[in-house]
């Protein structure tokens, strides 16, 4: 069952320069959860993820990790602690292999014993058996959905508590969103609490327990996500119904 909150958003506002982007955003993620935080282009989502990572630092309001503040910490120190991004557009780097990429993942952990970081690289393997298949292959050599197996198997490689997900499912083939929210169903059933930012509501809110809607900035609804899939106003807005 999930426990007390361990990801606390308070009262967030951000700017880009003078445009205010978040505008007093509050939410919360609970160990054991999947949470899910939709809304249209420019409603503040990417920049509500690049805030909890120290990417962007809120002008007011608090960002809290298992108890302490995290608005003021160095994104570093914010994964070493325990959280970790797979981030929009995948970003993986296309001039290196396979198991350079996952390697990468794990240097906030270089001060592990070297069978920690090759346990977690089997599970990494458990989950993707394709990228077992093409460790040398080169990243940029692989199709969007093998890329995307590659962004999340290295946010993995820094055994993150919490994963924060950013639209995992753009770009993909309707087979592929399936097969990644599957495993992201995986990932959470292994013990890693998720926050993931969608724009496919439908298959979101399918594998989510709760949602969060953001709109020009500010929370507009937040509920179970079935009671999300069943309001009026949520379907038409994100599932495209009358």
């Amino acid at each position: 069952m999930p426990d007390a909150a361990m990801l606390q958003v308070d009262n967030v506002v951000a700017h880009y320069g003078p445009m205010m982007a978040l505008k007093g955003v509050s939410l919360e993620v609970r160990k054991g959860e999947i949470v899910c935080l939709l809304g249209g282009n420019a409603s503040g989502k990417s920049t509500t993820m690049k805030t909890i990572l120290g990417l962007v630092r809120p002008t007011e309001g608090s960002v809290s990790f298992e108890g302490e503040r995290l608005d003021k910490v160095p994104t570093g120190e914010i994964v070493k602690r325990g959280v970790a991004l797979v981030p929009e557009g995948r970003r993986i780097f296309g001039r290196m292999t396979v198991l350079e990429n996952l390697v990468l993942g794990s240097y906030v952990r270089r001060g592990d014993a070297k069978a920690d970081i090759e346990q977690d690289m089997e599970r990494v393997f458990g989950l993707f058996p394709r990228l077992r298949e093409r460790t040398a292959q080169f990243g940029g050599t692989m199709s969007g959905g093998e890329q995307q197996m590659l962004a999340i198997g290295r946010a993995l490689m820094a055994r993150p508590r919490l994963l924060l997900m950013d639209e995992p499912s753009m770009g993909l083939s309707p087979a592929f969103v399936d097969q990644v929210f599957d495993i992201i169903k995986e990932i959470n059933a292994q013990g890693t609490t998720i926050l993931v930012v969608e724009q496919n509501a439908a298959v979101a809110l399918s594998i989510a327990s709760r949602g969060y809607v953001l709109q020009n900035g500010r929370i507009a609804a937040t509920d179970s996500a079935q009671a999300l899939l069943e309001a009026d106003d949520v379907r038409r807005a994100y599932l495209g119904e009358e």
